[in-house]
């Protein structure tokens, strides 16, 4: 188990070194000795001020987003379950059109956005709570009818958004890194993601297994449930809110992983976090690079790989 979560480790690094490599200017060896040794040259620029917080930020953002998908696949003993089950991709999306619609940008987008994502959560559980406790059946089905509500929100808002705003608004719902200039509160949260969960990863692993056996060996089911529900949307709002609406990763990477590490949460979250930030940096480098200098939104390169490995899935008798 560890030669393939060290081949993990490997396989990351080796994506962040040809997203830093690979581009309409490709740097050489010999020009990465140079900025190894600390000399300011061009290409140290375009590397480590242009290439490297997009790459990096690609990295916290697919790897958010595969922790989120394998909570939400866990706890809902669902494999094809998607951390935007909660509605929170489209809170997320009806708040950056309407700051996109009044000409905001910046921090301001990011505000919108993640507020409407957080709207969308607080919705999510407020109406599937009811007048009792909220059930697994319950909690989806409202994430489903308020992320219906907000898919016929952004429609409206497209519908009535003037020609010079449409460009904008559909990068952002197709995924797009090309705006994320700083990566550190990303790759932060990742880290307290991390720091949070994992100490309770073994009751996650119990609690997939069934929510009685779980109770039986001590579990508190209730609190469990719900800390990380919370933390799977969150991670889901933040890197939906720094990159738009990125599909596939949460659902396909989580699935994929559980073939090299087995259904333990405690290996299964950090291997996936690895796989999801280097597939979703390999397609940001594959957005940029195909037809530069031109650049595709990201979210249709994810799409593109996710589509044939999901169908397989389906076509699969049995799942891991």
């Amino acid at each position: 188990m560890s030669g393939r979560f060290l081949g993990l480790v490997v396989l990351a690094l080796a994506s962040l070194g040809v997203a830093l490599s690979v581009g309409s200017l490709e740097i050489s060896l010999t020009e990465w000795t140079e900025i190894l040794r600390g000399e300011e040259t061009p290409a140290a620029d375009i590397a480590l001020k242009l290439r490297l917080p997009r790459a990096l930020s690609g990295f916290a953002c697919g790897a958010l987003l595969a922790i989120s998908g394998a909570l939400m696949q866990s706890l809902l003993r669902n494999p094809l379950a998607d951390p935007y089950i909660l509605g929170v991709s489209g809170g997320a999306s009806v708040g950056a059109l309407c700051a996109i619609l009044l000409g905001l940008g910046g921090l301001l987008l990011d505000a919108f956005a993640f507020g409407g994502a957080l709207v969308a959560l607080l919705l999510v559980f407020g109406l599937a709570r009811g007048d009792g406790s909220w059930t697994q059946t319950r909690l989806l089905l409202t994430g489903v009818m308020v992320a219906a509500g907000c898919g016929a929100l952004v429609m409206l808002l497209m519908s009535v958004a003037p020609e010079t705003r449409l460009r904008g608004m559909l990068f952002w719902l197709m995924g797009d890194l090309a705006q994320t200039a700083n990566p550190w509160p990303l790759l932060g949260f990742l880290g307290l993601l991390l720091a949070a969960i994992l100490p309770v990863a073994r009751e996650i692993t119990l609690l997939g297994q069934g929510m009685e056996s779980a109770q039986a060996l001590g579990v508190d089911v209730r609190r469990l449930r719900r800390v990380v529900y919370f933390l799977a949307a969150l991670a889901t709002a933040i890197a939906v809110t720094s990159a738009g609406a990125i599909g596939f990763i949460g659902l396909v990477v989580p699935h994929l992983t559980r073939f090299i590490t087995g259904n333990d949460q405690r290996v299964l979250l950090p291997a996936a976090a690895l796989s999801g930030g280097a597939l979703l940096v390999v397609a940001d480098t594959l957005a940029r690079t195909l037809i530069a200098p031109e650049q595709l939104p990201v979210g249709v390169l994810t799409a593109l790989l996710g589509v044939p490995v999901f169908l397989f899935m389906l076509s699969r008798r049995e799942t891991p």
